[in-house]
């Protein structure tokens, strides 16, 4: 196909489809292979298989296509925010007049800005404490006021509205701003500060919970929701927060600061309302549940009340032996109490005839002489009491002097004690077992010390931790087990017996 001046009235004209196709297999042509790094951003997962993304710097953007076939074998997974190496080609898309590439493999360059830099940040404030569970305030049960802060006219507010309308009749109050571009952080946090500036019992009601939604949507456009001032604004707020900020595979910086996170603004209007029909089911539930239990308890008592009644006998009965009883007793009483009266009065007129004053002068000189004495006694002690307090107070010093000689005396008893088990421990041959060395014993049992202490063909005995073993000594100073007709190896010699305890010397 030849180009043709565009003066020339005669050329032939292209169908749109010719110009498309040309247009596709010159840059197949030309750029059939080429390496691309850059950053990825609104990647799509279809559900056919085919990932969609876009490739992109500092100033252009590419679209870019990997195939089913390719997914597998791609050295990453396409997330957004990564700095990868791609190889592929150059093609377009007919339909749309859109080049693109077709990637073939992927490899990681390194975390892109973005993403590099949400990183730095998220760590700076969970190193403050802003992420943790603790400080996270619980939703109310039943609110009655709802706070929603997102764009007026996007689908996410008639979601949310909707949603709340069939759950649950409270009052929604609607704070309208951009949720999108450069403006979006300063519009939610002067929204989220004006709700919680809002005084309880004022012309304007305080919402019991807020919620700030967006829709879904790619890093570049949920990036507002990712503002240290913004997250710090919901950290700061009074109101229980619900994040419902993109779909559920996209992550903001706001939703490790809310109180909840919502995968979706619907789902978000769920977490903040419960459901009427079913508290009202609830309520009825419990109202049927607790008549039941009370009429069975009250008939279960009613049917052993009466089942008790049958066992007790008549009131008449019981009464009748007691009120007789009472009937004979009453009677005897007037004549009781004028025989008690009787006598008492005698028993008195006996007591007080001995009753003179001079038996009672007697006795008060007999206590007077016996309280001179005690005071003539008391008054002889006291002047012996301080030579014996004088005398004792020396006690608790002589004594604590004896305690502190005493202690003295047991630590230097202590501290010698531990110095001759060291010498003790330094001084056992057989300690250099334990670290797996062998003890070598000649024929008559003595130790040999050094090489030149055997001959070649001299039978010795190695001692080890766990046993004893004979062995020969070769031709060049090693050792070759025994003969199998040798002699028995000598007994061991017997140790000597533990002194008894409390006798002796330590070694």
């Amino acid at each position: 196909m030849s180009d043709l001046p565009p003066s020339d009235s005669n050329a032939p004209p292209y169908s749109v489809s010719e110009l498309a196709f040309a247009l596709k297999r010159t840059l197949e042509d030309r750029y059939g292979f080429v390496r691309l790094r850059g950053e990825l951003s609104k990647v799509t997962h279809h559900s056919n298989g085919h990932v969609y993304l876009t490739l992109k710097d500092d100033k252009s953007a590419i679209d870019g296509v990997v195939w089913k076939g390719n997914v597998r074998g791609l050295g990453v997974r396409p997330e957004h925010g990564l700095e990868v190496i791609v190889t592929g080609k150059i093609t377009t898309y007919p339909a749309g007049s859109r080049y693109q590439i077709v990637i073939d493999s992927m490899e990681a360059a390194g975390v892109g800005a973005l993403l590099a830099q949400l990183e730095r940040l998220k760590a700076k404030l969970a190193a403050e404490g802003l992420f943790a569970p603790e400080r996270k305030r619980p939703l109310p049960s039943m609110p009655a006021v709802v706070g929603v802060i997102t764009s007026p006219t996007g689908a996410v507010i008639r979601d949310i509205l909707h949603r709340i309308r069939d759950r649950w009749p409270c009052q929604v109050l609607v704070w309208p701003c951009v949720v999108q571009g450069d403006a979006a952080a300063g519009q939610v946090s002067a929204a989220i500060r004006g709700f919680n500036a809002i005084q309880p019992g004022g012309p304007v009601p305080r919402p019991d919970v807020l919620i700030v939604a967006r829709g879904g949507g790619s890093v570049e456009d949920l990036w507002a929701f990712n503002d240290e001032g913004l997250a710090r604004t919901v950290a700061e707020g009074t109101i229980p927060l619900i994040s419902a900020v993109g779909h559920e595979t996209d992550t903001t910086l706001i939703d490790f600061v809310s109180d909840r996170r919502a995968p979706t603004p619907t789902a978000a209007a769920e977490m903040a309302t419960p459901v009427l029909a079913e508290l009202r089911a609830l309520i009825s539930d419990f109202d049927r549940r607790l008549n039941r239990c009370g009429s069975r308890t009250i008939e279960e008592r009613r049917t052993r009340l009466v089942s008790a009644a049958r066992g007790l006998p008549r009131p008449n009965d019981l009464l009748a032996l007691a009120q007789q009883r009472f009937d004979i007793a009453s009677g005897r009483l007037d004549a009781a109490l004028q025989r008690n009266t009787a006598v008492h009065a005698q028993d008195l007129l006996k007591v007080t005839a001995r009753l003179t004053p001079e038996a009672l002068g007697r006795q008060r000189a007999v206590k007077a002489d016996r309280l001179a004495d005690l005071s003539r006694r008391l008054d002889l002690a006291a002047r012996r009491v301080p030579d014996r307090v004088a005398q004792h107070a020396r006690l608790p010093a002589l004594w604590d002097r004896l305690n502190a000689a005493g202690r003295r005396r047991l630590q230097r008893d202590a501290d010698r004690l531990a110095s001759l088990e060291k010498l003790r421990q330094s001084l056992n041959p057989e300690r250099p077992l334990e670290l797996g060395f062998a003890l070598v014993r000649k024929a008559d049992q003595t130790i040999a010390r050094s090489a030149a202490d055997l001959v070649s063909g001299e039978r010795v005995s190695l001692k080890f931790k766990s046993g004893e073993r004979d062995a020969v000594i070769d031709g060049e100073g090693g050792f070759v087990p025994p003969p199998a007709a040798s002699t028995p190896p000598p007994k061991p010699r017997p140790k000597p017996a533990a002194p008894p305890a409390g006798q002796g010397d330590l070694f």
